[in-house]
């Protein structure tokens, strides 16, 4: 990470436990890392581990129960246009248009805009999404792709300076999956953004990141941060490199050990129960 960077958003000892009849129940446990501005960063673990707990802080829909979630200095009190959510579930409205679902956020107080200002911010992102000719169409009509580039269409189209994502391809078929990810890179060399991704797939965690943080069984700890040092713009030729097969192997054999530990928390059931 370059110290003349500047951090965008701050895990400053972070901690959140819920509280639940058995007592309280450790999600996130002193957590601390930086994401710098222009930083892609991919958070990945075992399932249930606390990942997206740490993206709903970032994004304002929880507060820590301990430490300090900041942007640009400033704690997260809520959730704020300079932070754009993308969800696994697409997240658009079924009862509008693909080009009414763009401008959706332009029209509201935060974001309003002039209608031409507004009809051209959704005309260029029909056009870099691929979705012109489907501008009147609902989202019902869409391929599982198309409406995941309309999410992602549409979280742009407010200008975030910061772009959470959990798990945004991860119903999406193989194929499919990788030509989001070679969009999602071409759109960020196009308009620059800060991500953070949450994903289980070490490969998509590998081939979109700069930085991949490992995180352990819940409740979630950094279990290891690594830089990564393939040089922007990126190509699918470099999953066939050795080098991208050792981190492979290395990173998998981090999130295995944490699901090893994960299974052994769960107490098997006994026959009287």
């Amino acid at each position: 990470m370059n110290a003349s960077i500047p951090v965008l958003a701050r895990f400053d000892h972070v901690s959140l436990a819920f509280d639940t009849a058995d007592g309280p129940l450790r999600v996130v446990d002193d957590v601390t890392y930086d994401i710098c501005n222009g930083d892609f960063v991919s958070v990945i673990g075992p399932s249930g581990c606390g990942k997206t707990t740490m993206m709903s802080m970032l994004a304002g829909f929880q507060q820590p129960t301990g430490g300090a979630v900041t942007f640009e200095d400033r704690p997260i009190v809520g959730p704020g246009p300079e932070r754009g959510v993308i969800f696994q579930e697409y997240g658009v409205f079924p009862w509008l248009t693909v080009k009414d679902n763009i401008a959706f956020g332009l029209e509201l107080n935060a974001n309003r805009v002039s209608a031409k200002e507004r009809n051209d911010i959704c005309d260029h992102y029909l056009g870099l999404m691929g979705l012109t000719e489907f501008a009147n169409a609902y989202p019902k009509h869409l391929s599982g792709g198309m409406r995941q580039r309309l999410a992602i269409a549409r979280a742009y189209a407010v200008k975030p300076k910061f772009l959470l994502m959990d798990e945004p391809f991860g119903a999406l078929d193989a194929q499919t999956r990788s030509n989001m990810q070679n969009l999602l890179l071409r759109v960020l060399a196009a308009e620059g953004k800060t991500v953070m991704l949450i994903t289980h797939s070490v490969d998509e965690a590998i081939y979109l990141s700069s930085r991949i943080i490992v995180v352990t069984a819940r409740p979630a700890r950094i279990k290891q941060i690594i830089d990564i040092k393939f040089a922007y713009p990126r190509h699918e030729a470099i999953q066939e490199l050795p080098e991208f097969g050792e981190l492979r192997k290395t990173i998998r054999e981090l999130v295995m050990s944490e699901y090893r530990a994960q299974q052994a928390q769960i107490r098997p059931p006994s026959f009287s129960e």
